[in-house]
């Protein structure tokens, strides 16, 4: 799609600002034309009017000269020279990315792979062979956001195929001294022809790794991967990669089980050097990143979006801008540098308050029948264990929407009643809903049947539509407002202020968000039906500030169960969440995630500490979990749904037992004295080739590591790293267990160590 403007260069770079990041940016409309239907408007290649909106590069001399360099020859390729990194342009528009460190290059890129790339459809036919000009080529300094000291060359080149005579294509790549490991490259493609010209997919930012250039002992595949789409509950994100590995990774509208948007970032590494690629816009676009084992075991790997537009002659497709880092360690280093990078554009994450590292209580053990007396009931166990958060959980309302009381269960005023019974045991409540999200008598989810929610029928004209005019729908098969709309916002904000400040909960629990569909609805006359998809964080921007303005020491918590984040939402939010996790393993690594994408200190609740361990029958999920070492030692804030007193055998499992209470009693302690959820986040270990799994938090002087069995059934015994420390000697204790383990000597500091499950250690200088 592009978007064709009032003259012939229809292109112009995204710049980000507030308006921006809250989703208040106005496109463009396109002019008509006979080749481009209505709703042909580009992603990317977006003309961009912003009243009021500058985009101001970080302070500082802007004359001081780059230590970034760049060397070349006529034949290529084009060099970028960092402190610690390469990144080499080939003529092919190959960009491959070497890690210079200790006197050495590494790299998993195979630029020279015998099977060559097609980055584009054009007229209907896949095209290879675009080769730069180097010849013509433009050497400047590079200043943005990102930084104001840097390298930029823009090349240009033609395809040889036939079908392709009148298409150039450009490739940008900047380098810049504050990001010394990011390459952002954008490209564009001009009809320069006499003809229309039909673009269909484009791909760029593509890879062929080989895991055997760094380890001649493993196949090409043998890596390991973060995978940031959101597609399914419960999919792990982080895993080794086997030799028929295929994964689309789509980001943006929901996909076929209602998931959708994710951190548009997939990165690789071995033990000792990891690439990533992903899109670099403050924004959550409609594309791909497929990772494929391919062709003698090489890993494929590139961003992929439909183009889907006609160009009439003189115009111009431009791709968004996309990266390539090159790292060592794990899927937390290029996070942190991709969330580093969107917070020079303004996009930056919340800084949490103190009540985010609280310990909460969630009454979901009770699952979707509880009652006021369930809730209350607890209290007393809530206040013997020094737990001051309580959540009001699923299906205490009437409608989806709606967003009222059922009177089966909540009568009267029963909801704002509970919650001032809370507060005089010095409770706070957080409540359970799900925005944007709305009945519209169609369908239902398990076993409440959906009626017509009264905001649906009296604003029929709110909803989504689809492309053939039926209500779009998201997860849990409800219908969808129009995040895009002014009064859809309004309606948010009300509502928002009727739950915090009317109704007197302290802050949020917001589940199953992922993301919106694409919008048709004729009567929101949007410049693109992108437009919902992209406005969707503005809702959650308005409910979140809302919130805070009301109640600054607000707990606002969103959930995309069982899968990672959406970019539109997550600066709007203060505790992010592990998501329905399966088991002890997501929850760490999700804690990883978060601490790499929201900063070293977020709060991270580990959600329910039953979730550690699920075990199923015949359509019945059993979370009997009691690991809080999980959540406790990498940082994490932890969390229960027990139910007490005995509410009957169907509550079984998450029943708080004598046994249990006395676990639940020792690890509470255990976090509420240690609260290493408020240290700093340390990334000394990497994920699939560090054993045991470690975890490290530096905090109050001392550093804490916590380290994981390979196999929790069976003891692991062998000589573990404590890993950055200062030269010196240190003592070492087991805390969870008030054990000494003696004196180690750093930097160089091994223990040997024999244990199960877990070992925790409080490192402190003698």
């Amino acid at each position: 799609m592009s978007v064709l403007g009032e003259e012939s260069q229809v292109v112009k770079e995204l710049k980000v600002c507030p308006q921006m990041r809250a989703g208040r940016v106005r496109f463009r409309r396109a002019r008509p034309s006979s080749l481009a239907p209505p709703w042909n408007i580009a992603l990317l290649a977006l003309v961009v009017t912003l009243s009021g909106c500058k985009t101001e590069p970080p302070a500082g001399p802007a004359s001081a000269e780059s230590s970034v360099s760049v060397a070349s020859t006529p034949a290529g390729p084009f060099i970028f020279k960092t402190s610690t990194a390469e990144f080499e342009l080939f003529a092919s528009g190959y960009l491959q990315g070497t890690l210079v460190a200790n006197g050495q290059r590494m790299t998993l890129d195979e630029p020279e792979a015998e099977v060559s790339f097609e980055p584009a459809e054009v007229n209907g036919k896949p095209l290879a062979g675009f080769k730069l000009d180097f010849d013509r080529v433009e050497i400047s300094e590079a200043r943005s956001a990102l930084g104001q000291r840097g390298k930029r060359v823009e090349a240009s080149g033609r395809s040889t195929e036939k079908g392709a005579e009148g298409i150039e294509k450009t490739v940008t790549i900047e380098v810049y001294d504050d990001f010394p490991n990011l390459a952002v490259m954008s490209e564009a493609y001009k009809n320069t022809g006499s003809k229309p010209v039909a673009l269909g997919q484009v791909k760029f930012q593509e890879h062929r790794l080989n895991a055997s250039l760094v380890d001649p002992q493993v196949p090409p595949f043998r890596m390991w991967s973060f995978e940031g789409s959101s597609i399914a509950w419960g999919k792990d994100d982080v895993m080794e990669i086997p030799a028929d590995f295929s994964q689309a990774n789509p980001f943006g509208p929901p996909g076929k089980q209602g998931a959708g948007g994710g951190v548009p970032v997939v990165a690789f590494w071995t033990r000792r050097v990891g690439e990533a690629i992903g899109h670099l816009e403050p924004l959550p676009l409609e594309l791909s990143i497929p990772v494929k084992v391919g062709e003698r075991g090489r890993i494929d790997a590139s961003v992929a979006m439909d183009a889907a537009t006609t160009l009439a002659p003189g115009e111009t497709f431009r791709t968004p801008r996309s990266f390539l880092s090159v790292y060592r360690g794990d899927y937390f280093e290029p996070l942190r540098m991709y969330s580093q990078a969107l917070a020079r554009e303004g996009l930056a994450p919340a800084k949490p308050g103190d009540q985010d590292y609280e310990i909460s209580w969630c009454g979901w053990g009770y699952e979707s029948e509880v009652t006021p007396a369930q809730m209350l009931g607890t209290i007393p166990k809530l206040n013997e264990f020094g737990i001051h958060w309580a959540t009001l959980d699923d299906r205490w309302f009437d409608t989806y929407g709606d967003w009222n009381p059922r009177q089966d269960n909540f009568p009267g005023d029963a909801v704002q009643k509970m919650v001032e019974s809370f507060h005089q045991q010095g409770i706070h409540v957080q409540i359970w809903w799900l925005p944007l999200a709305v009945e519209d008598g169609q369908g239902r989810y398990e076993s409440h049947r959906y009626a017509l929610a009264k905001v649906a029928k009296e604003h029929p004209d709110w909803l989504i539509l689809d492309k053939n005019g039926r209500h779009a729908h998201l997860a849990r098969g409800l219908a969808a407002l129009c995040p895009a709309l002014p009064e859809v916002q309004d309606f948010y904000r009300r509502l928002t202020e009727k739950f915090i400040r009317e109704w007197d909960f302290d802050g949020h629990k917001l589940d199953n968000v992922y993301s919106v569909p694409p919008c048709y609805n004729p009567k929101h006359r949007h410049r693109s039906p992108d437009d919902s998809t992209r406005a969707m964080g503005e809702v959650y921007r308005v409910i979140f500030e809302t919130t805070r303005q009301l109640k600054p020491e607000s707990v606002t918590q969103i959930c995309p169960c069982g899968t990672p984040p959406n970019l539109a939402w997550l600066p709007f939010l203060d505790q992010a969440v592990t998501a329905d996790p399966v088991g002890s393993v997501q929850v760490r690594r999700r804690i990883k995630m978060y601490k790499a994408l929201l900063g070293p200190e977020a709060a991270v609740y580990g959600d329910h500490v039953e979730l550690t361990k699920i075990r199923f029958s015949p359509s019945v999920e059993h979370d009997i979990g009691s690991d809080f070492a999980s959540t406790v030692g990498a940082g994490g804030v932890v969390g229960t749904k027990f139910v007490w007193p005995d509410p009957g055998p169907h509550f079984s499992g998450v029943m708080l037992t004598p046994a249990k209470e006395e676990v639940w009693k020792k690890w509470i302690a255990i976090y509420n004295a240690k609260k290493l959820s408020r240290g700093e986040f340390v990334d000394l270990y990497t994920i699939g080739y560090d054993v045991p799994e470690g975890y490290a938090v530096a905090k109050d002087g001392r550093m804490y590591y916590a380290f994981f069995a390979p196999d929790p059934e069976k003891p692991w015994q062998g000589a573990i790293e404590l890993r950055g420390l200062q030269p010196g000697r240190y003592h070492v204790l087991d805390y969870e267990n008030g054990k000494d383990l003696g004196t180690v000597e750093a930097p160089d500091a091994k223990l040997s160590a024999e244990f199960t499950l877990h070992l925790l250690l409080e490192v402190s200088p003698e």
